[in-house]
Order: structure tokens, then sequence, then C-alpha cells
């Protein structure tokens, strides 16, 4: 990127103008690093209250559970694995997984090819930079226009909930193997997860793929360059996910947090490891008994710091109505929130702030008789 581009984007005090300035560069925030910035834009600085909120803890006796999933096969293992997920997903809302199925070389050339797509010369990943809703995508901070800070990273999505197709032909060819291979191998532990989560709610263990919650995805492949004033920015803002379940693969960088009690903890890499997270949707059909919480990634002085999120998401164009479950549902627990489909709700979640909470929209008001 040119350095004067960089030097307009700090010097206009039209933050609409500052925005465009930066989007039109399609080069991200990697363009700012790569044009020798050592100061950081004013569309990346997060308001003071969110700065004052920063601390996190580091407790050695608290963390994120991390859970086996080895021997799945032997029922006092899959029992104890059941409750362990139940637990982390009733107090935590995430988990890490281990033993998980998924090659270490699998994992490995995901990151590595994500971090090549966004290392890759500027005038090619320019190609895939857009602003609309596509199959495939590259741009920094999809909420770019409408946030109160901009995220310090880029992205590039590869997305098939629309339809629940995908043409892989128009994935990056530089990255296309490996996001093929990591996607297949994800798809498979989602189908465990599911089994598992489903038992974990007192269900069938096919309960929740019936649902055909895994039928439509996102892969979301970040790159966090590193920032020069860190503390003043975040990689991404505190949020929740709007899907059923996410899984997320990190590097060992670090910058990952979650919102427990309060208190921000740091969700530590642990190389072979897979995040699980619930999302917003399970939350709801849980009727709550699942959480879906608040998160966020702190922006680093090093890096860059590369991750790839997979979102079960569903497929935007079913018809299909989603509730709480009524087996969860009873006279001492009603459900919560009313019904909706996968399109309405992420219409919803996608036209908000991303620190909004969303799922408050389709909760059922029983005051005075209202529903």
């Amino acid at each position: 990127m040119d350095s004067n581009v960089s030097g307009e984007i700090q010097r206009d005090s039209d933050r609409e103008e500052q925005l465009k300035a930066f989007d039109n560069t399609k080069a991200g925030t990697k363009g700012l690093v790569d044009s020798g910035i050592d100061t950081l834009p004013k569309i990346f600085i997060r308001p003071l209250d969110e700065v004052s909120g920063n601390c996190s803890i580091h407790a050695a006796n608290l963390q994120v559970p991390m859970i086996d999933l080895s021997g799945l096969e032997k029922d006092e293992n899959r029992k104890r694995i059941v409750e362990e997920i139940r637990d982390a997903s009733e107090k935590w809302g995430f988990f890490q997984v281990i033993n998980h199925g998924i090659p270490l070389d699998v994992m490995d050339n995901m990151l590595k090819g994500v971090r090549m797509f966004h290392e890759q010369d500027s005038e090619v990943k320019k190609e895939f930079y857009s602003r609309e809703r596509k199959q495939v995508v590259y741009n920094s901070s999809y909420d770019l226009y409408t946030s109160k800070a901009a995220n310090w990273r880029d992205t590039l999505t590869v997305n098939n909930s629309s339809t629940g197709q995908l043409d892989s032909e128009m994935i990056p060819p530089i990255c296309r193997d490996a996001i093929l291979d990591h996607t297949n191998h994800v798809l498979k532990l989602g189908n465990t997860l599911l089994e598992l989560l489903s038992l974990a709610l007192g269900l069938r263990a096919d309960y929740l793929k019936e649902m055909e919650l895994d039928k439509g995805w996102a892969c979301v492949c970040h790159y966090y360059p590193p920032c020069p004033q860190p503390e003043l920015a975040l990689g991404t803002a505190k949020h929740t996910d709007s899907s059923f379940l996410t899984v997320l693969l990190q590097d060992q960088i670090g910058g990952l947090q979650v919102l427990y009690d309060n208190q921000w903890f740091d969700v530590q890499p642990v190389h072979g490891a897979l995040v699980i997270n619930i999302g917003d949707m399970l939350q709801m059909i849980s009727n709550d008994k699942f959480k879906s919480v608040w998160h966020r990634v702190r922006a680093n002085h090093v890096g860059p710091r590369v991750s790839a999120a997979f979102f079960f998401s569903g497929v935007t164009i079913s018809q299909k109505i989603y509730a709480p479950i009524k087996d969860l549902i009873s006279e001492e627990n009603l459900p919560i929130y009313r019904e909706f489909t996968i399109e309405e709700f992420l219409i919803n979640f996608f036209s908000r702030p991303l620190v909004e909470d969303r799922n408050k929209y389709f909760m059922i008001d029983y005051s005075e008789g209202k529903n």
C-alpha cells in the first residue's frame, strides 16, 4: 500500500472518509503494516470504556475445559465425555478437544494455507475483495461501516450456508486444497460433536443432526497482523456467534478470550487442540440450557496470528422452523424463544452491531399474557 494512503487514513477527520479510504485500498490491515505505519489509524481505536475494561485473567486453576475425545467407542469413556461436554456447555459455552480425529498435518496445512493467502501479492488478493455476500469473499471487518471501531484483522470467508452447495473452484488456488481437506475432516467431527451434544441435552444421539444443523457452514479464515498499538485495538470485538456450533483452529500466538463470571479469560493455544463453542441458535433451541457466551480476540504486538473458524449454521434458504426443543420444555421450563427460521435470525443478527445481544429479539414476552 502507498504510504500516502495510510497517512490520508490517519489525517482525515471525517470517519466515513477514513473508512472509505481504507476500504478502497483493498489491502486490509496487512497493507497498513506493509506500508510501515507506527501508530494506529483512528478507525481502529476503541472507545475509552472498552479500553478500560481490557484486563484478562491468567488463572492456572481455572481454564476453558479441555476434553479428551479418545475411546468414544467405550461406554464408560462416552459417558464421561458427554458429562464433561454438558458441564462445559452449560457453564462456559466453550471447551477445547484433543484426540478428535483430525490429523495434525491437516490442521497445520490449513493454517499454512490461510497464511499463504493473506501474504500473497495484494493484487491477487484484490480479485476476491468485496463487501457483497458471496460464497468466497476477502475483506477487512465485515461490519466496517457500522462498528464503533474497526477490527485489526483481515478475513477470507468460504461459505455454503446460503444453499448448502459450494463450487470449490471459487476458492483461491493457493489455499484450496488445504481448505477442502480441513473442511472434510471438520464435517466428520461435527457429526460426532452433534451426537455428543444431543446426548448431553438428554436427547437421542441423532436428534440435532436430524434438525439439519450441519447442512450449511462457513469457514472463516482470519489473519491478525502485528499491531503497532495493541492496547488501543481489538483483533475481533466482543461478540457471540450466530451459528449453532463453532469449531475453531488457532495457531500458537494466542489472543482469544472468553467472558466467564464477568472476567476475561485467555483461551490458551494447545497444538493439536480445537476450540469448540456454542452459538446463539443452539442456545435458543436448547432453551438456554447451553450458553452462547461473549468472546473476543486481543490485538498483539507480535504476529501474524492465524485462525480458521468453522461455523455450523444451517442452510439460509431452508424454510425449516426452529424453536426450543419440545423435549426440553415443561410447565416448569417454559419456552424462552419464539419460532424462527435461519434466514430470519441471520438477517436480524447481521443488521445489528456485533456487540449487541441479538437473541433478545426472539424472546417470548409472557408479561400481561403477551407471547
